[in-house]
C-alpha cells in the first residue's frame, strides 16, 4: 500500500458518505473527484504520466527528427504543442531538424526543485549522442561543432511569453571550428554574437539594451546601417565588445557548452513563472497546465548568406481567412530577426524568385499538413545553404472573421466535416466578429480619406479609437479612457498594456511580429511595421517622417486592423453583418445542439429584438424590476413602494413593456421572473431627499419621507424582503404582474389573431412548497379570469426560479404540487438561478467577492471563479440532483439556466450533459453560446473533433 498521510484519509473517508448518497441517484461524488484529482497532481512527479509508476527517463525526454521513430500518440500535455508538431512532422515525412523535448513533468519538477536532477541530467547527456550520430557532428567538437537551440513549448500556445536561446555550444574554441568547417567566418561570429547577447538577456539578466548600445555603437564607428553591413572582423569585435558587457554587468559566460545547454534548459523552465507568461495565462484564462516542455532542436542555420533564411508563414491568411498563403521571410537572418520585428520581412511570395526550389519544398510542406490536421497552419522554416527544415507547425491564431470563413470553407473544400468545423471557432472568436469596424460608408468618406496620415501593416482586426500611450504602464493606467498603445516595437514585456489598450500600432515587424500574433490572438486592431512613423517612447512623440507631423500623448487617432491605416481623428464604428459564413457556422451549432438551446435575458423590446437578431430562440429571463429604473417611472414606483399608490400605473408600465419583449419574440416564450431584488433598490438615498423630492412622492416633508425609508431598511436586504417573500406580504404585486403579463400577451393576439405570445411566469425565491404555491395559484386564478374576461385563449406555463438550495433539495416535491381544484400540476419548469445559487451555497456575496476571490485564483484555491464558470461539484451537484429529481417526479419538466453561467462555454458544457433544455444570457453572449451549445452536443456524443489540432 502506497503511503497516505493521516490528513489524507480523513477527507476521504468524509468523501465517501458522500458517495453513498449520490450513488443512490446515479449521481457522481459532489468531493472525492476534486480531492484524488488535487492528491495526483501534488504527486505527480512521484507518480507515471500513465500508469502509476514513476516517469522513466523515456516518458521525461521524448526525441524527434533523424534516427528517431516518432510517438504513435504523442500527449500535448505532456509533449507540449510545439513538442507534438515537432513528432508529428517527423511522423509524415517533413524534413525536421533532430531534437528532444524535456517534457511538462520535468518542468514541474524542475519548478519544486530549482534544478534538474543528475539523473535528469545524464540522460539529456544521452539524448546528445543520438543527435551527433545523426548529424555527424561533435557538441563541443572544436573542429566540427553542433548547435542547439532551446525553445519553450506549452500545451497551449503562448507566443513570445516564454524563453529561447539559440546557437548554444559556440564558445571561443567552438567558433573558430564552426568558421573553418562552413568556410564562413562572418556566419560563425554572427551566430557568436546572438548567442551571447539572448544568452546575457535570458539566462543571466542583463539587460538586452546594454548589447543593442554596443551595436550601435559600431554601426556608428563602421559607418553601416544593418548589422547585416557588418564584416566577419566587425562582428568578431562586436563578440569581444559584448564580453565587456558581461563583465561590467559582473557576470561570466560559461565556456563549457553543457554547462550553457543546462543553464539554458533552467531558464527556458524558470519564463514559466515570469510576470508576463503569468500575466498572459491570467488575460487568456489559461489554467491547469502541468508547465511548459522545453525543446532542444539541432541548429540549422538562416544566417549562412544570400542562399539561407528564416520565415514564418500561415496556410491562410489569420485576418480575413481568404485562402492564400500569408507569411514573411528574410535572406542571411535567424528566427527570432523575423517574430522580434527587429528588420521588416519580406514577403513569403518573394521568396519564390529568390530560393524556388526550398519555395516549391516548402509549399508542398504546408500542404501536407493542412490535409494532416484539417486545419489552418502556423508554420516556422529555415533554409540553409538551399535546404528546407520545418522547425515548428502549430493550428494558427486568427481573427474572428478568419475563423468562420476558414471553417466554412474547409467543409467545403472537403477537408473536415461540420462537427469538425464548430472546434476551429473558439468563444472569442464569436466576439471578436461582434467587436465594431468602420462600415464601408466611413472608409469612402472625405473624413476618414484625407485624415490618413499613415499606413503599415495590417496585422489585427478590426478598427479602434483611441488615445495615444507609449508604454504598457501607461496604457494600463490610463486602460478606462480608452487608449492606443504605440510602440517602435512590442516584446513580451508589453503584453499587459497590449491587453488594457483598445488598438495597438508599431514602426517597426512584420505581421509576424509579437505585436501582430497576441493583436489576433485577443482581437485587437493593429497595426504594425508602419515605417512612415517615428515613434519615441521617451519624448512620448509619433511623428509622420513625411510631413513632420507629432502627434503625442493624450492625441485621439482611429487605427484601422483590417487595412493598415493610421488615421489622425475620431472616426465613427459601427456593428458589423453577421450572415455570410458568420451565420452559416452558427446554423450547424444550433442544428447539432439536439438538447440545449440558446434563449437570452431581455428586459425591454429593444433587448428582444436584438436576441432575435443574434439567434436567441427565446426570452429565459425578463427581470420585471429593471422596468422601473427609467426617469420618468422612478417616481411613480417609490409612491407605489412608500404609499401604495399608482399601482396602476406601475402594471400599465409593466404591460407595455411585455406587450414589446412578446412581439419582438415573435411567438418565441418568454420568461418573466416577478419582482425580486429588495425594495430599497428603488428608494433613493437619505442624503438624496429634499424637500423638492418629498412633495413629488406625496410626503408634507422630507423629515417624513425620510423616516418611512429608514423603516424599510435591511441589515442583509439580499436576503430580505424580496422575491416570493415580496409577493406574499404585499399579494398586490403577483396579482398586478400577472395581469400585465396575460393582458400584454391578450393584446397582441387582439391586434393579429395570428399572433402566437407564450409567456412563462417564474416565481423567484421559493424555499419552501408552501410559498411557492401560494404565488402558483395567484397567478393562475389571475390568469385564468383575464382570459374570460377577454374571451382570448392566451397559452402560459407557471415554474419557479431555483436559487435557494433548500429548493434544490427539495425539487421533486416542487415539481409534483398541483392544483388542489383541478389536479393539474403548476410547475411546468425549473430554472436555475445560478448566481443566487452559487451565492448562497458558498457562502459568498457575489458584490464583495472581487476583495478576495483573485488571491484565492492566484494561490489555487479556486480554480476558476465561481460567479463566471459553475462550481461543477458544489452548485453544479446541486443543478443535476435537483433536476434528477424533478424530472424523476414530472418526466416534460423544463429545465434550464438563466444565471451569468448561461453564456460560459464551460459552464455549458456542464449543463448540456446534466440535459438542461437551454441555457439563457444576456442579448451579445448569445452567439458564444450557440457555438458552445453546439460543440457540447459533439463532444457528447463523443464525436469531438480537434484532438489532432496544435
Amino acid at each position: 500500500m502506497s503511503p497516505i498521510s493521516v490528513r489524507h484519509l480523513i477527507p476521504v473517508l468524509s468523501l465517501c458518505l458522500c458517495a453513498q448518497y449520490s450513488a443512490a441517484f446515479g449521481l457522481p461524488n459532489p468531493g472525492l473527484g476534486r480531492f484524488t484529482s488535487s492528491l495526483a497532481a501534488s504527486t505527480l512527479k512521484t507518480t507515471s504520466v500513465t500508469d502509476g509508476t514513476t516517469p522513466s527517463d523515456d516518458a521525461k525526454i521524448v526525441q524527434f527528427g533523424g534516427s528517431a521513430l516518432p510517438q504513435e500518440k504523442p500527449d500535448k500535455q505532456i509533449v507540449g504543442g510545439k513538442g507534438l508538431g515537432l513528432q508529428i512532422m517527423s511522423g509524415i515525412g517533413v524534413s525536421v531538424p533532430p531534437g528532444f523535448t524535456l517534457t511538462t513533468p520535468v518542468c514541474q519538477e524542475f519548478q519544486d526543485s530549482g534544478d534538474l536532477s543528475d539523473e535528469m541530467w545524464a540522460a539529456v547527456r544521452e539524448a546528445v549522442k543520438r543527435i551527433e550520430k545523426d548529424t555527424g557532428k561533435g557538441y563541443g567538437n572544436p573542429e566540427n561543432p553542433l548547435l542547439f537551440s532551446c525553445r519553450s513549448g506549452a500545451a497551449v500556445s503562448m507566443p513570445g511569453m516564454m524563453d529561447t536561446v539559440l546557437n548554444i555550444g559556440l564558445n571561443k574554441e567552438t567558433v573558430e571550428g564552426l568558421a573553418k568547417a562552413t568556410n564562413n567566418k562572418r556566419f560563425a561570429y554572427d551566430a557568436y554574437r546572438r548567442l551571447l547577447d539572448m544568452f546575457g538577456d535570458v539566462v543571466l539578466g542583463i539587460s538586452h539594451e546594454a548589447f543593442e548600445r554596443r551595436l550601435e555603437m559600431l554601426k556608428m564607428k563602421k559607418g553601416v546601417r544593418d548589422d547585416t553591413d557588418f564584416s566577419a572582423d566587425d562582428l568578431e569585435e562586436l563578440c569581444e565588445a559584448y564580453y565587456e558587457v558581461y563583465a561590467e554587468n559582473d557576470k561570466s559566460f560559461p565556456e563549457d557548452p553543457f554547462e550553457q545547454l543546462k543553464a539554458c534548459v533552467k531558464a527556458v523552465f524558470s519564463s514559466w513563472n515570469a510576470d508576463r507568461a503569468i500575466k498572459y495565462r491570467e488575460i487568456n484564462g489559461i489554467a491547469s497546465l502541468l508547465g511548459t516542455a522545453c525543446n532542444i532542436q539541432t541548429m540549422v542555420f538562416g544566417n549562412r548568406g544570400e542562399t539561407s533564411g528564416t520565415g514564418v508563414a500561415f496556410s491562410r491568411d489569420p485576418g480575413t481567412g481568404e485562402n492564400k498563403m500569408k507569411g514573411e521571410y528574410l535572406i542571411n537572418a535567424q528566427g527570432e530577426d523575423v517574430v522580434a520585428g527587429i528588420r521588416t520581412p519580406e514577403p513569403i511570395a518573394r521568396m519564390k524568385e529568390v530560393l524556388p526550389d526550398a519555395y516549391e519544398q516548402f509549399m508542398s510542406n504546408v500542404d501536407i499538413l493542412e490535409k494532416h490536421f484539417k486545419d489552418m497552419q502556423d508554420v516556422e522554416f529555415t533554409v540553409e545553404d538551399g535546404k528546407l527544415w520545418m522547425l515548428q507547425c502549430r493550428s494558427g491564431k486568427r481573427t474572428g472573421q478568419a475563423a468562420f470563413k476558414i471553417a466554412a470553407d474547409l467543409v467545403e473544400e472537403g477537408l473536415c466535416t461540420p462537427e469538425e468545423a464548430l472546434f476551429k471557432v473558439e468563444p472569442d472568436h464569436v466576439k471578436q466578429v461582434l467587436h465594431p469596424t468602420f462600415s464601408s460608408e466611413a472608409l469612402e468618406s472625405k473624413e476618414y480619406k484625407d485624415n490618413v496620415v499613415a499606413v503599415g501593416l495590417a496585422g489585427g482586426p478590426g478598427a479602434a479609437i483611441g488615445k495615444l500611450a507609449f508604454t504598457t504602464e501607461d496604457a494600463e493606467a490610463r486602460q478606462s479612457e480608452g487608449v492606443i498603445l504605440v510602440r517602435e516595437n512590442t516584446s513580451p514585456e508589453d503584453v499587459g498594456g497590449m491587453w488594457a489598450a483598445n488598438g495597438i500600432v508599431t514602426s517597426r515587424g512584420g505581421v509576424t511580429s509579437h505585436a501582430a500574433v497576441v493583436a489576433r490572438g485577443w482581437g485587437k486592431p493593429c497595426v504594425c511595421g508602419c515605417e512612415q512613423l517615428e515613434i519615441d517612447e521617451k519624448s512620448k512623440t509619433m511623428t509622420v517622417k513625411r510631413t513632420g507631423e507629432t502627434f503625442t500623448e493624450g492625441d485621439t487617432i482611429s487605427v484601422n486592423g483590417n487595412t493598415g491605416e493610421i488615421v489622425r481623428v475620431a472616426i465613427e464604428t459601427s456593428s458589423p453583418a453577421l450572415d455570410g459564413e458568420f451565420g452559416k457556422v452558427l446554423g450547424w451549432a444550433d442544428a447539432l445542439s439536439d438538447k440545449c438551446k440558446v434563449m437570452a435575458n431581455a428586459d425591454s423590446g429593444p433587448d428582444a429584438t436584438k436576441a432575435a437578431e443574434l439567434g436567441a430562440q427565446g426570452v429565459g429571463l425578463c427581470r420585471t424590476e429593471h422596468m422601473f429604473f427609467a426617469p420618468e417611472r422612478l417616481p411613480v414606483v417609490r409612491r407605489w413602494i412608500l404609499r401604495g399608490e399608482d399601482l396602476d400605473k406601475v402594471q400599465e408600465f409593466q404591460r407595455t413593456d411585455f406587450r414589446e419583449i412578446m412581439a419582438a419574440m415573435d411567438g418565441k416564450p418568454v420568461t418573466i421572473r416577478l419582482l425580486d431584488p429588495p425594495l430599497h433598490e428603488f428608494l433613493p438615498r437619505v442624503q438624496q431627499v429634499d424637500d423638492a423630492m418629498a412633495k413629488e412622492l406625496g410626503y408634507s416633508s422630507a423629515a417624513a419621507l425620510i423616516s418611512d425609508i429608514e423603516s424599510m431598511h435591511e441589515e442583509n436586504p439580499m436576503l430580505g424582503l424580496r422575491g416570493c417573500r415580496l409577493a406574499i406580504v404585499r399579494p398586490e404585486v403577483a396579482t398586478m404582474q400577472a395581469e400585465a403579463i396575460i393582458n400584454a400577451a391578450a393584446d397582441l393576439i387582439e391586434q393579429n389573431p395570428d399572433a402566437k405570445p407564450f409567456p412563462r411566469i417564474m416565481v423567484p425565491l421559493v424555499g419552501s412548497i408552501p410559498e411557492f404555491v401560494t404565488q402558483a395559484i395567484i397567478i393562475k386564478r389571475t390568469a385564468e379570469r383575464i382570459k374570460a374576461e377577454r374571451n382570448i385563449d392566451v397559452p402560459y406555463e407557471i415554474g419557479t426560479m431555483i436559487e435557494v438550495p433548500r429548493a434544490a433539495l427539495i425539487s421533486d416535491q416542487l415539481a409534483s404540487v398541483v392544483d388542489p381544484e383541478d389536479g393539474q400540476p403548476l410547475c411546468s419548469f425549473f430554472s436555475f438561478g445560478t448566481n443566487d445559487l452559487t451565492q448562497m451555497t458558498m457562502g459568498i456575496s457575489r458584490d464583495d467577492s472581487g476583495a478576495f476571490i483573485p488571491t484565492y485564483l492566484e494561490n489555487g484555491i479556486l480554480e476558476e471563479d465561481p460567479f463566471k464558470t459553475i462550481d461543477a461539484e458544489g452548485v453544479g451537484w446541486l443543478v443535476r440532483h435537483s433536476s434528477v429529481n424533478g424530472r424523476a417526479a414530472s418526466p416534460g419538466l423544463s429545465l434550464s439556466v438563466c444565471g451569468e453561467h448561461g453564456g460560459d462555454p464551460q459552464s455549458i458544457e456542464f449543463f448540456d450533459k446534466v440535459g438542461l433544455d437551454y441555457v439563457s444570457c444576456s442579448p451579445f453572449r448569445v452567439p458564444v453560446a450557440r457555438l458552445a451549445t453546439g460543440q457540447a452536443a459533439v463532444k457528447r456524443d463523443g464525436g469531438e473533433c480537434d484532438v489532432k489540432r496544435l
